[in-house]
């Protein structure tokens, strides 16, 4: 389990060259608008600096990061809730993400036309919400029309279930996101049901020239001021920089970032940004022949991170062994660590936690 990330925006804003250099798929990256009509899908190995430890620790011979999906879909313009710009076609794309990266442009060019003809972030963040609002509006409306007829036998379900599309359908009027509702259960449910564009948790990639990547700019600072006020993330990223990292070996990669003042680069930021926005974690086997890192939700009981790696396991579960990743590298290995008494036996109401170095006990 990763996730699988949408990555959204005006034409011309930089998502396929972000893409491109996230995923080396060398798709077209051209100067004019919907160069990305079909959408390009790349898997991308999340970085973990652990997962390399632990791997050396063992002198594993295989090391297998989690995996993250990344979707490029074709870039949005005003009036694609009403199918502009082959509007419905991309707005289905994105009803299969989990989560948006909408990037914005924060970069004067005058080689790369911007189809309003100036930057200003702000109104293209709008231009795309309001599109995405307006979609959501119409399908919380049908099912309203829909559901008010069910009402009408007295159905308490039914009655609770207007009452919540009744408070969606306001907020939408408002010009806010489906996401910052506070919902029951059962509202909870109804909105999953429902597959809102706005209900997907959104995260911010500001597209900066070169030379403000380490402060960003007056643009960068007009957006992080507005998704602050629906508690997005902004990642600064110049997708010129990681175009250019992205063709670098990992030696010149490191030389190349310390030379622009950054520690990582643009991309992993964008990845842990991510992880963090739909609350995934990762939790580690570690072996010999392979060291892996698995993804579940925080939360996540043992027996169903046991499922992550195959279905046998969870159906089987009996315990699961547990050491922390400090402990790990602390005892230099499994072995120190159960000498230090630091290996710990759970059962089915542990919650795993991110670092977990695992081994799972199961029947057949």
């Amino acid at each position: 389990m990763g996730f699988r990330c949408g990555i959204v925006g005006l034409p011309n804003v930089g998502k396929s060259t972000i893409f491109n250099a996230m995923t080396s798929a060398g798709i077209e990256s051209a100067n004019y608008p919907f160069c990305t009509i079909e959408p390009n899908v790349g898997m991308v190995p999340m970085p973990d600096s652990r997962l390399d430890k632990l791997a050396d620790m063992v002198n594993t011979k295989n090391k297998v990061n989690a995996q993250m999906e990344f979707v490029d879909i074709a870039g949005l313009v005003s009036g694609a809730s009403k199918g502009e710009g082959l509007g419905n076609q991309f707005l289905g794309h994105i009803r299969q993400v989990d989560a948006i990266a909408h990037v914005v442009r924060c970069f004067e060019d005058s080689n790369i036309v911007h189809v309003d003809g100036n930057i200003d972030p702000l109104r293209d963040r709008e231009i795309i919400n309001t599109e995405l609002i307006l979609a959501d509006l119409d399908t919380v409306s049908r099912r309203l029309i829909k559901t008010r007829s069910q009402a009408k036998s007295g159905d308490k379900f039914f009655k609770a279930q207007v009452a919540v599309l009744e408070e969606l359908e306001n907020l939408l009027n408002d010009g806010r996101p489906a996401r910052l509702l506070d919902l029951d259960e059962m509202g909870r449910k109804l909105l999953q049901e429902l597959c809102l564009l706005t209900a997907k948790p959104v995260l911010y990639v500001a597209n900066v020239r070169e030379e403000d990547i380490a402060h960003g700019n007056q643009w960068v600072k007009q957006l992080e001021s507005v998704a602050g006020e629906e508690n997005s993330p902004v990642v600064i990223i110049s997708g010129a920089i990681e175009e250019e990292l992205s063709t670098l070996s990992p030696e010149e990669q490191m030389d190349f970032l310390i030379d622009m003042g950054m520690k990582e680069s643009g991309l992993n930021r964008l990845i842990t940004a991510g992880y963090e926005l739909l609350g995934l974690i990762n939790f580690f086997t570690v072996g010999e022949k392979e060291t892996r890192a698995w993804t579940i939700k925080k939360g996540t009981l043992a027996p169903a991170a046991a499922g992550v790696i195959h279905t046998d396991f969870e159906r089987g579960f009996i315990k699961v062994e547990v050491i922390s990743y400090d402990d790990y590298i602390a005892c230099n290995g499994e072995a120190g660590a159960k000498e230090k008494g630091l290996l710990r036996l759970e059962g089915k109401e542990y919650v795993v936690k991110d670092g977990d170095c695992v081994n799972f006990r199961f029947n057949v």
